[in-house]
């Protein structure tokens, strides 16, 4: 396929160390990811709407606090099953493939849980939402190996992952506001839904599987990425590395538990805010819907700001010349302490404002782990980078599974949130150890 030559005006990160006298290179990449952003964000306005209008919902199909953390727990079990077989498929298909097709398969189980009559009809919609929606972040993991340079993939993860905290902020006050405008919780699911499938379209037109694929990359971007990625695959073989597609070797290195053990305990906070966040603030702190909105709106906007704001301060310093490994154990541990901390001052203070004041603390340095999105491509290589991501966050969907279910069961028994948020500290535990296990230096040698 030919490559368009023309030059196109070069600001921000894509100009990054072009030499004097040579063609520009072209921005696809940083667009591609913008899109990629757009399509996390959407990702979890979806899967968080029924935390949303879970107060509306909880009432109208009378539901035990049990119950609610059953409900709100059935999307992360196909979820989070499906995540290494889709990592696969990413790896032998291609990401453009899986990302279309969960778009137009999460849409459709968005309208459909619109349309659910009671418990056990909403529990199935849930499900089938979580199998379309898991190859997304698996599938992104695997383009930033694709399409970005090696000292702008901590930029590349976070603009994925910031999609997370953005969605669910946007989510609280798009819901609430269709809800209103379409006259009630169901209409706007549908709609939703909808506007999922449209997206998928849009995804199919734009995303290429590789640089030299994309009829506006021109060959100066296509070389610079190409480059990264030939010198990247030499000091692996130099390390003796090979490109064996599989997973079960990885299994005995540290490096690989450090990554799951770290997103489980990343997302044993990050799902139980986005799960419970919206109850806890209408049982604990009394707020209504439009209250609930605009909080959940600040908290996670909090976590998008600092997810970005993470990235680049990651890849800049990377770009000063300290190693992978100074960089990231700091940032993490950081970010690993202010969490457990604000979420323990939670607990304790009792005013609602000030409450939302430390979430979103917790969040801005939370979302930093969004930085694991570029250790799958460190770890495995582009080879492999599809099926680690989907090991990754397999295990960060366990999280997903059990802690909406224990949170449910801790508010059942205690009548109150306390022990549920140091849950969420002991969580934050396991994510610090972790990412200081982590080597993130170099490539497994498979």
């Amino acid at each position: 396929m030919s490559l368009r030559e023309e030059t196109t005006d070069q600001s921000g990160p894509a100009a990054e160390g072009e030499a004097p006298g040579k063609a520009k290179r072209s921005n696809v990449r940083w667009k591609l990811f913008v899109l990629l952003l757009v399509l996390v964000t959407v990702n979890y306005v979806d899967r968080g709407s029924i935390s949303v209008a879970l107060p509306i919902i909880q009432k109208e199909f009378n539901l035990s606090p049990e119950l609610v953390g059953l409900l709100l727990s059935a999307f992360f079990w196909t979820y989070a099953f499906m995540q290494v077989p889709v990592g696969w498929l990413i790896d032998r298909f291609g990401p453009r493939k899986v990302i279309t097709a969960s778009c137009v398969g999460w849409g459709a189980a968005t309208a459909a849980s619109g349309m659910a009559g009671g418990f056990v009809s909403m529990f199935i919609a849930r499900m089938g939402i979580g199998v379309a929606e898991a190859g997304i972040m698996p599938a992104g993991g695997k383009l930033n190996a694709l399409w970005m340079h090696t000292k702008e993939r901590g930029r590349g993860a976070t603009i994925l992952d910031a999609g997370a905290p953005l969605g669910a902020g946007v989510g609280g006050i798009l819901i609430t506001w269709l809800i209103a405008a379409a006259g009630g919780w169901r209409a706007a699911f549908v709609i939703a839904g909808i506007a999922t499938v449209l997206l998928g379209f849009a995804t199919w037109w734009y995303i290429r599987d590789n640089p030299r694929a994309h009829k506006a990359v021109n060959n100066a971007e296509a070389e610079y990425i190409e480059a990264s990625h030939r010198a990247e695959d030499e000091a692996a073989k130099a390390a003796g590395s090979t490109s064996r597609r599989a997973l079960l070797p990885y299994l005995k290195f540290r490096s690989f538990w450090a990554m799951c053990l770290g997103w489980l305990g990343f997302n044993g906070v990050f799902y139980g805010l986005l799960t419970w966040g919206p109850l806890y603030l209408s049982q604990a702190k009394g707020f209504d819907l439009k209250t609930i909105g605009w909080s959940t709106f600040v908290i996670f906007g909090a976590g998008f700001i600092g997810e970005i704001l993470g990235g680049a301060l990651a890849d800049k310093l990377r770009g000063r010349g300290l190693g992978a490994n100074v960089v990231m154990r700091t940032l993490l541990g950081i970010s690993s302490v202010l969490v457990a901390g604000g979420l323990v001052a939670v607990t304790i203070v009792p005013d609602p404002i000030t409450a939302v004041v430390l979430l979103s603390v917790v969040l801005f340095f939370l979302r930093w782990v969004g930085l694991f999105w570029a250790v799958p491509a460190t770890l495995g290589g582009r080879t492999n980078a599809g099926v680690l991501g989907g090991a990754m966050n397999l295990s960060g969907n366990i999280a997903g599974m059990v802690t909406p279910i224990a949170v449910g069961f801790i508010v059942g028994a205690t009548g109150g949130y306390t022990w549920a948020l140091l849950y969420f500290v002991a969580s934050a535990i396991v994510m610090g150890v972790s990412v200081l296990a982590l080597d993130y230096s170099k490539r497994l040698p498979v």
